[in-house]
Parts: C-alpha cells; sequence; structure tokens
C-alpha cells in the first residue's frame, strides 16, 4: 500500500468501522505516536488506550493530503459534540505499515473552562 492508502486506511478504521483491533494490520509493533494529549512507543499501547476509551460520535473532512514515498499527511475538520477544529496527522510508513504518527491540533478546541482573556 502506499503512504496515503495506509493513512486512508487508518482513517476508515478509527472514524467509520471502529474495529480498532484492525489497526494490528497496518500499525508497525514500535509505532511512535505523538499527539498534543497522549504519547505511545508501540502499537499495543496506542491500540490498548483506544479500546479502553473508543473514538465514538465524531467525523472528519479532508481539507487537504498529500503524500511522498514514505510519508502521508492528512489535514482534516474534526468535528464532536459542538466542537470543530482542524487537525493534522503525518504518517510515516515503511513498507505496508505505519511506523509513526504525528497529530496536531490546537488544544484549546476541547478546553471545557471559560473562554476569553484572562
Amino acid at each position: 500500500m502506499t503512504p496515503l492508502e495506509l493513512a486512508q486506511k487508518y482513517m476508515d478504521i478509527v472514524f467509520n468501522t471502529g474495529d480498532l483491533g484492525q489497526l494490528r494490520t497496518i500499525l508497525a509493533r514500535d509505532l511512535q505516536f505523538s499527539g498534543p494529549f497522549y504519547s505511545f512507543d508501540s502499537a499495543d499501547s496506542y491500540i490498548s488506550s483506544m479500546l479502553a476509551n473508543p473514538p465514538e460520535g465524531f467525523d472528519f473532512e479532508v481539507i487537504q493530503f498529500y503524500e511522498d514515498e514514505t510519508s502521508a499527511c492528512l489535514i482534516y475538520n474534526f468535528t464532536k459534540s459542538g466542537i470543530s477544529t482542524p487537525m493534522t496527522q503525518l504518517f510515516e510508513t515503511d513498507k505496508d505499515r505505519i511506523t509513526s504518527i504525528l497529530l496536531v491540533f490546537d488544544t484549546r478546541a476541547f478546553d471545557s473552562g471559560p473562554s476569553g482573556n484572562e
């Protein structure tokens, strides 16, 4: 699979099918995941975290994407429970596996505290 096909399969599993165990078919065992709230050093720890707190009730709409020989980048609008914010995911790949995922977004969209100036 190309890097973009792997990224699209990842998004389909997470956002559409919800069969998170299927991630094992596309993630490298030593997956490196880094995001604003969590980081993981293996596919097992990443998948276990997602199974403990399944991603539900959200959607995405792709704004732009690109790929090169070893990576794919998706930029999309993420929507969940009245929250809408742009997100970017960079997927690094090797052969038919995702080896790392970098998730970038503004965490202020998820702040449940008061908004505005302090």
